[in-house]
């Protein structure tokens, strides 16, 4: 675990190691107040770790296509994590309070980037305080690190792609279950799902302490959807999608990729087919 062998660290595995052995970065974020993880870092935070915000760090500028939270720079995305002194061998650990779906986010990015030895702290900051780990109001220097991103592009699928090879795929939806059937909609500008997907919400996997639930729960909840065939991942908008690729990974589920710009990129081409109800069987 201490050696970012696995992709999930304990908080009790995170004291062992010590937070001056990785570089630790804070991920909260709230969609409804984008200033809120900014401010709950500057209150208290894990001793040593940076900030990343979702919508600056860990997303690229939005457009007409592509997600409400594009796939960040190669360059820019480069230059903030040698700011804060991550080079190839770094360990990095990576943490929130949302069920860990920003810190996954942040778990798959580097990967995708071409930075493997990274875990996400399981139940994120509360688990730490739950072993009386300290918090800290002081905030990191810029550091000098040597991160170069080398893109992973078999980590990812677009529209056309998926469009194209929707037939040879298991297509899994994120999102909470009335969001997959078309009942609620609260963001985006259609409601329902991409034909041929199945739902499996990645609320699911987390437990009501913030983290992930056990692996042969995990297991069971995707036995449900059958066997997967090359599978595809997508939420809202990429987010959240990163928890099931995470769960995947730890059930050494190989190959699965990330419709980066998910429902949100689907739903902004007015020629996407959009389907409601029920669908494919889901848990």
């Amino acid at each position: 675990m201490t050696t970012m062998e696995s992709p999930l660290i304990s908080a009790e595995e995170l004291k062992q190691l010590g937070t001056d052995r990785c570089v630790l970065f804070d991920c909260r974020f709230s969609l409804a107040n984008t200033d809120l993880g900014q401010q709950l870092y500057r209150d208290g935070h894990i001793p040593g770790a940076f900030y990343l915000d979702m919508e600056c760090d860990l997303s690229g500028p939005k457009g007409a296509h592509g997600g409400r939270h594009p796939l960040p720079d190669p360059e820019q995305f480069s230059t903030r994590m040698r700011e804060c002194g991550v080079s190839a061998d770094t360990p990095v650990v990576a943490y929130d309070d949302q069920s860990m779906a920003g810190a996954a986010r942040l778990w798959w990015l580097l990967r995708y980037f071409g930075h493997h030895r990274v875990a996400v702290l399981n139940g994120g900051i509360g688990a730490w305080q739950a072993v009386g780990g300290p918090l800290s109001v002081d905030q990191p220097g810029t550091a000098a690190g040597g991160f170069s991103a080398d893109i992973q592009p078999a980590m990812v699928i677009d529209r056309e792609s998926l469009a194209r090879e929707l037939a040879e795929m298991t297509l899994i939806d994120a999102r909470e279950r009335p969001r997959y059937l078309g009942e609620w909609e609260p963001i985006d500008p259609a409601a329902g799902h991409i034909p041929g997907a199945t739902n499996l919400p990645w609320q699911q996997l987390t437990a009501a302490q913030g983290g992930l639930v056990s692996l042969e729960q995990q297991r069971r909840r995707w036995e449900t959807l059958g066997t997967l065939k090359k599978p595809v991942v997508y939420c809202g908008s990429g987010v959240t999608a990163c928890v099931n690729l995470l769960s995947l990974n730890l059930l050494g589920v190989e190959g699965a990729r990330l419709y980066s710009g998910s429902w949100s990129d689907w739903c902004s081409y007015p020629e996407s087919p959009v389907a409601t109800g029920p669908g494919r069987p889901s848990p």
